[in-house]
């Protein structure tokens, strides 16, 4: 019964890798060059990010200056985020978009471009390739469903990997073959060595990134993490489902404050602060989440009339979990702290989930973490590659070797 289990399941691995094998080589190829996306991205703007305080020690311009001096730098523009860094020779990151942006002097009020336009161009094809195989908005639902299957036979092919690579008896004898990389082998036997080397090494990490992409994929999956930590799953998907923030209605004529006081209460709530990213409506939400609606504390169209809060994103020196920040919103008419949520204040359920989100990436663990996940991904991909040279070897060779064989015994003999 045993041995019909284990027969099955090999079928149902080679049938499933040979199905999804050509999406999950991709995905795997660029999860890889995606592995240190952060880390490239802040390289190729170091020479954009970098200023040079005043030697007498001027103040920084206000905030609004500086978003006054992109608006008219770049007319029509609209800015959609900001962040303020507390390393007094960093630049003021303002966001004009997903992923896009410029910097700007604090002490100057110089706009600067941000660098690497061919690095962040492959990056972003990578990105779209990995997510939904860079497919046009109006397939993008196929395309990410596709990326979703394919993840999820991933996953499949890993658990079952593991269970096939299982040795029935476990002695050096019969590990040995398959725990490191042979050499001198050729044909089947090398392709074998290195496909079940590489599965024992890479499989636990390949279990976690593609666990962690299903519950990315599919909100049932992650409602589920909710439900199963006793938690109300949130009604957007993602790890976030915070509900608005009801701002006290101002009084008749009030008017907003500035931002440069906004970021100052802001500044005063968390005074270890390493960067404060003030989202200005319709920016990117922490982790790559969107918020739509109006800027500025305006009321959003199609949701709840008036005031909204203005929410802050803010990093703290030293902070742990590493992706961990605090969450503050503020009434734009008078500072006022309506709600601080860190980390810790997350229920269980929005814990795991934004930690799976994180581990996906491998950014949980810093760039070790984000190493380990890009080496795994390069398996993922050598391990397509090996599976398809044993498919075909077993489907194709065979066969042509029994022909050979067949056209051997139907020649004469040579007779000398």
């Amino acid at each position: 019964m045993k041995s019909t289990f284990r027969t099955i399941l090999f079928w149902m691995h080679l049938v499933s890798g040979l199905v999804a094998g050509i999406i999950i080589g991709l995905m795997s190829l660029t999860g890889a060059a995606l592995a240190f996306e952060p880390q490239l991205e802040q390289w190729a703007d170091r020479e954009a990010r970098q200023v040079q305080p005043p030697p007498s020690g001027a103040a920084r311009l206000p905030v609004e200056e500086l978003l006054a001096r992109v608006r008219a730098a770049k007319p029509g523009v609209q800015p959609q985020g900001v962040t303020v860094y507390a390393d007094p020779e960093s630049a003021v990151l303002v966001s004009t978009g997903r992923g896009s942006g410029v910097y700007v002097d604090p002490y100057t009020g110089d706009v600067r471009e941000q660098g690497g336009k061919g690095l962040r161009a492959f990056l972003h094809q990578m990105e779209e390739l990995h997510r939904w195989l860079a497919t046009s908005e109006d397939h993008r639902a196929l395309g990410r469903g596709v990326t979703g299957v394919c993840n999820a036979a991933f996953l499949f092919l890993a658990v079952s990997g593991l269970y096939l690579w299982w040795p029935r008896r476990w002695t050096w004898k019969t590990v040995r073959p398959v725990l490191w990389f042979k050499g001198g082998l050729k044909g089947k036997a090398r392709d074998f060595n290195w496909h079940n080397a590489a599965g024992f090494w890479a499989m636990p990490i390949l279990v976690v990134l593609t666990a962690s992409g299903v519950v990315m994929s599919y909100k049932a999956v992650s409602d589920l993490i909710f439900t199963l930590t006793g938690n109300e799953p949130p009604a957007n998907s993602g790890p976030f489902g915070q509900t608005a923030v009801k701002v006290p209605e101002p009084p008749p004529g009030a008017t907003p404050l500035g931002v440069d006081a906004l970021f100052a209460e802001a500044q005063k709530q968390v005074p270890a602060w390493e960067s404060i990213s003030l989202r200005m409506g319709g920016g990117p939400r922490p982790g790559g989440q969107r918020e739509g609606g109006p800027r500025e504390g305006a009321p959003r169209e199609g949701g709840p009339r008036g005031p909204q809060a203005m929410t802050f994103s803010i990093k703290e020196q030293g902070g742990w979990p590493l992706f961990a920040s605090a969450q503050l919103s503020l009434n734009p008419f008078t500072a006022e702290v309506l709600r601080r949520e860190t980390f810790a204040d997350y229920n269980s359920g929005r814990q795991i989930r934004t930690w799976l989100r994180f581990l996906h990436t491998g950014q949980a663990l810093g760039w070790a973490g984000q190493l380990v996940a890009g080496v795994a991904s390069l398996a993922g991909a050598f391990l397509m590659w090996t599976g398809f040279t044993l498919s075909w070897r077993r489907f194709f060779r065979r066969r042509s070797t029994v022909a050979t064989t067949e056209q051997e015994l139907e020649q004469p003999p040579v007779v000398s």
